[in-house]
């Protein structure tokens, strides 16, 4: 197997544990992290100053409801953020748009609605991300997460409804695990994939549990996809020695599959 490098996200407090141990990259979260808010509006953390990272995770705050908010409150946030993260960005760097609660249909809204609503909202997101040469990529969220957009043949499908090209898909284990998706599925829009989360059971670091990690990545590469994968896992205290076995993990796999 070959992708373009294996990566960690991590917010702040880990950022040189992630490099020590020997990631090729580094993906911040966005919300609470590098984008914080104060009395009068969105900041930068400048502990990212002049720094440029490829990914970017965590997108939304979970306090801005994306599908019953004001729009202009909605595209507000956008317009005010996606400069931010370009700052630190490099080029046609990769925002993954997974936001569970905050994209979550209120009791009472019919699905249509809500597909609808968020279709404006994702949208909005991707003209303004590439207004700044950055892409959003929707990643599918497990039910106990969201009530909208579970797998990726939905994601596929709901992206294809509403004609939003150029946005691809994030294929996370985590939640193809969770919602019992075949890894055909995965193969079979592997043409659609831009980008990747992996992590072994429950979110713990690849190869401490038993999930099929390894045949996940050998279907997102079957699919045709060849960018980067980062692990999105739960770090112990001494986060370091578990990042760099799990590194080492993964990348046996990627040599020997």
């Amino acid at each position: 197997m070959a992708f373009s490098g294996i990566g960690i996200v991590a917010g702040e407090h880990l950022t040189d544990a992630v490099r020590r141990a020997g990631a090729d990259h580094v993906e911040p979260s966005i919300s609470g992290n590098l984008v914080v808010q104060g009395d009068d509006g969105w900041h930068r953390n400048e502990a990212y100053a002049g720094e440029r990272f490829g990914s970017f995770a965590l997108f939304v705050p979970p306090d801005l409801p994306l599908l019953t908010g004001e729009p202009a409150v909605v595209d507000g946030y956008f317009q005010a953020v996606l400069p931010i993260i370009a700052s630190v960005a490099e080029p046609g760097a990769k925002i993954v748009f997974g936001s569970g609660t905050a994209r979550t249909a209120p009791e009472g809204m019919s699905d249509a609605d809500a597909r609808a609503r968020f279709a404006r909202v994702v949208r909005v997101a991707r003209d303004t991300a590439r207004e700044h040469d950055l892409r959003i990529v929707l990643e599918p969220l497990n039910r106990s997460e969201t009530n909208l957009i579970h797998t990726i043949d939905q994601a596929v499908r709901f992206l294809d409804e509403f004609a939003l090209d150029g946005v691809g898909v994030v294929a996370d284990l985590f939640h193809v695990q969770a919602e019992s998706e075949s890894f055909d599925v995965v193969r079979a829009h592997g043409d659609r994939i831009g980008h990747v989360h992996l992590s072994d059971r429950d979110r713990e670091a690849p190869g401490t549990g038993d999930w099929p990690w390894r045949e996940f990545l050998r279907a997102v590469q079957d699919g045709g996809y060849r960018g980067s994968v980062s692990l999105e896992c739960h770090w112990p205290d001494d986060a370091e020695p578990a990042m760099t076995t799990a590194l080492a993990e993964v990348r046996a796999a990627v040599v020997a599959g």
